[in-house]
């Protein structure tokens, strides 16, 4: 078993393969895949009269595309060296996808929540990720390229002294570390942010299954079923008792014994195929109502489609064959706390998907309402969030002696995002060139 010195030695000799000022630099190489090509891979084996609904709502801004182009993001990456100090990535680390959550407990949690491209790889990939989209988010809001260049840093900042902090904590304090709804509320400063936050908290809260059966379903003279809006939410009628049966019992295998005796306590009523996101839109994501004790006792869960993760290309495969056991494994090794209906199974035509609620008090944040002081204030939480995310997989004491004491890496990172977010913003004028040309079809305002 190695020594803490000698796995602080091994992330100082990172140093010397990567040095932390370059992680600055972009230039896009000669052999830089066309992004409209990349996209158009992915397309392939989605729902095709879906897919112009995604380009549609990729074009409505430069950091809609970045949510949308992670794989054009991972390209990017993979063609930079990297320093080799591994961590569970999220895969997709931008801004919206960090946020709050119910817990087990039913404490109210802020962390990275979307795993759909989670995969074993270097820390730095997904620091990068989230910086870009701090910079093309506060560059989009009209703030200056100063003040975009600073939020950025402020969240490698963030990354960086939380990292060194849980380096010098025992395996179960890092284990055991959460960012509560408390943690988030001291962060902010002034009356008005203040506010404006707990009211989103608030609705955060109300965010359950009972809501959703409200706003979602309605009864007839045929009894309770999803309410339908075409096409992004359209009920799956021809699915027969033998499907759900298989269905439930090979996702019900992925659940721990006292989880499969809480789901056996409720019975199916309807489903829906829903679009869902920006990057998604086109994937296979349905909802399943669910009742439990009688009418007023509602379960709703979403059933996503997972494929190969956008790394997988640059990356060692995935340790798991099946790509929701790969999501959701990565999601309860990478989150403080998970929904307790996480699971996974295969689908028709042997597709792979992963369970979870469809809403437990989960909410993100409104990036294009917030000024620059209150960006970076989000920048630096979602830094510290993914430190502790990183740390619970990786070795964060060669991470935290990587990074150093100094702000060096910090404005390499920053150096890069907003570089990168000059890159984002020309792949988005040929989405929309291509768009106006015909080339792409999208459906705009869907």
């Amino acid at each position: 078993m190695t020594t803490p010195s000698e796995r602080a030695e091994r992330g100082r000799a990172a140093r010397k393969r990567v040095p932390r000022s370059s992680h600055g630099r972009w230039i896009p190489s000669s052999q830089r895949p066309d992004p409209l090509g990349v996209l158009e891979r992915q397309s392939v084996d989605r729902v095709p009269e879906l897919v112009p609904i995604r380009y549609g709502r990729m074009a409505v801004s430069p950091f809609a595309f970045l949510r949308g182009a992670a794989a054009v993001m991972a390209a990017d990456l993979a063609a930079q060296r990297h320093t080799g100090l591994t961590v569970q990535l999220c895969g997709d680390a931008h801004l919206l996808n960090f946020g709050v959550y119910a817990s087990p407990e039913r404490a109210l949690l802020f962390d990275v929540n979307d795993f759909d491209e989670t995969l074993p790889g270097p820390f730095e990939w997904d620091v990068k990720r989230l910086a870009a989209s701090i910079a093309v988010a506060a560059l989009q809001n009209g703030t200056t390229k100063a003040k975009a260049h600073r939020a950025a840093q402020v969240s490698a900042e963030g990354y960086r002294t939380a990292m060194r902090r849980l380096a010098g904590l025992g395996e179960l304090e890092v284990w055991y570390e959460r960012i509560s709804a408390d943690d988030v509320s001291g962060l902010v400063r002034g009356a008005s942010d203040r506010k404006r936050l707990e009211s989103r908290l608030a609705r955060a809260r109300r965010r359950t299954s009972l809501q959703a059966f409200g706003k979602l379903t309605e009864k007839d003279e045929t009894g309770r079923h999803i309410v339908e809006d075409p096409p992004l939410l359209e009920r799956v009628t021809d699915v027969d008792r033998v499907t759900i049966g298989k269905i439930f019992s090979d996702y019900r295998s992925s659940l721990s014994e006292e989880r499969r005796t809480l789901l056996d306590r409720f019975h199916y009523v309807d489903a829906a195929r829903k679009v869902v996101g920006v990057g998604s839109v086109g994937t296979r994501c349905f909802i399943l109502l669910l009742e439990g004790r009688d009418d007023g006792d509602p379960l709703f869960l979403q059933i996503k489609e997972a494929g190969p993760s956008v790394l997988e290309e640059y990356l060692t495969p995935s340790a798991f064959s099946h790509q929701g056991r790969r999501v959701v494994c990565g999601q309860r090794l990478t989150q403080a706390a998970s929904d307790i209906f996480l699971g996974w199974m295969t689908g028709p035509e042997q597709r792979h998907f992963y369970w979870r609620q469809l809403r437990d008090m989960k909410g993100s944040a409104e990036v294009e309402t917030m000024s620059p002081a209150v960006l970076r204030q989000y920048a630096r939480l979602c830094g510290w969030a993914l430190a502790r995310a990183h740390a619970r997989s990786g070795d964060r004491i060669a991470i935290a002696a990587y990074l150093g004491s100094s702000d060096v890496f910090d404005r390499g990172i920053a150096d890069f995002a907003l570089r990168y977010a000059g890159q984002n913003a020309d792949d988005y004028a040929a989405l929309s060139a291509g768009i106006a040309a015909g080339v792409v079809t999208a459906a705009p305002g869907v």
